[in-house]
């Protein structure tokens, strides 16, 4: 089969690998839809130790069962999945905190990925889905359900429900540019956005309703939000989060681009600011969300864009370099 190879820092190859075997318990994927997520770009740029040269990545996909030793799933389903593998049997498995398994591994990390013809998978991590339902639509689920799972977290923590707070999001990638459709739906108003890319600016602008602005040029309103998302994690957005954040008000932190950094922790204890982490989604939050995007939650999702996989070389070296619009791209084998 071809697959997209991640061979080296800064690149990626179409190469002949072996097709996957049947194991026992799982299914084997023929792939339609696949997404480039942040942390496959993590990877491509050499920052992830866990993903290393000779990995098949990808994690975002929609996919055909062409092989299965599982009973309740058919040859010719199409399906997407969790590519979270969790063990089933620990605290928070049994809790349905399955994001936050000791145990878990993951495809396109530990084990091969999508970015392939075909790829097995554990039967227990598909999720079923709309046998209609577009398949670069289905590939969206994981990325929208981590925006999902990270707004559902922060509500609990506002003191005034969601409309009536002011929204600041910190990153125009997919995370950010889902958060705001969600929100949208959410009946959220007059957010606003910050991104330094200036075609994923507009295409925020036109397709999710939200004000937007560079942050290299301007700094955001002191005090000036109940709610900040940042979806960038960097040490420069902490600070912003942090500044921008109105006393009392919510900061959920869902980007990971730097490991460390200091922030205002006199702001944050002084102004009691709620500082929440969020890890990926659980198996409810991805099954919430196919139903939510087969029903037109995040939007018409005309922001998307594809290519084929053959051409994935040049999309990640384009996404790389900014020349891409769309905060997401699928690739299509």
């Amino acid at each position: 089969m071809k697959a997209l190879v991640y061979t080296n820092p800064l690149e990626v190859q179409i190469q002949d690998c072996p097709e996957p075997d049947l194991a026992p318990g799982e299914v084997v994927l023929r792939i339609d839809a696949v997404g480039i997520c942040g942390s496959d770009m993590h990877a491509y740029h050499g920052h992830d130790p866990r993903r290393k040269p000779g990995l098949v990545l990808g994690h975002e996909f929609c996919g055909t069962i062409v092989k299965t030793d599982a009973p309740g799933f058919a040859i010719g389903q199409r399906v997407t999945g969790n590519p979270l593998i969790t063990c089933g049997v620990c605290d928070y498995c049994v809790q349905g905190r399955n994001n936050l398994c000791s145990r878990r591994t993951m495809v396109g990390m530990t084990r091969p990925g999508a970015f392939a013809e075909f790829m097995s998978i554990p039967a227990a991590s598909l999720i079923e889905m709309p046998q209609d339902m577009p398949a670069i639509q289905a590939a969206l689920t994981e990325p929208a359900a981590t925006a999902l799972h990270a707004i559902n977290m922060s509500l609990k923590a506002m003191a005034r429900p969601l409309p009536e707070n002011r929204t600041l999001i910190i990153g125009g990638g997919a995370i950010g540019m889902l958060a705001a459709l969600l929100l949208k739906t959410y009946g959220a108003r007059g957010t606003v956005l910050a991104e330094v890319n200036p075609l994923r600016r507009q295409s925020a602008e036109n397709h999710a309703g939200v004000t937007t602005y560079d942050p290299r040029t301007t700094a955001p309103e002191e005090n000036g939000f109940d709610y900040v998302i940042d979806a960038v994690g960097s040490k420069l957005t902490r600070v912003a989060a942090l500044h921008a954040v109105k006393p009392g008000g919510v900061i959920m932190h869902i980007g990971l681009q730097d490991w460390a950094s200091e922030i205002d922790m006199r702001k944050l204890t002084l102004a009691e600011i709620t500082l929440m982490g969020t890890y990926t989604y659980t198996t409810a939050d991805l099954r919430a969300t196919v139903k939510l995007l087969h029903a037109g939650g995040f939007g018409d999702l005309s922001w998307v864009a594809s290519v084929p996989m053959a051409d994935g070389a040049q999309a990640f070296a384009d996404l790389d370099s900014g020349q891409i619009a769309s905060s997401k791209l699928v690739l299509l084998p």
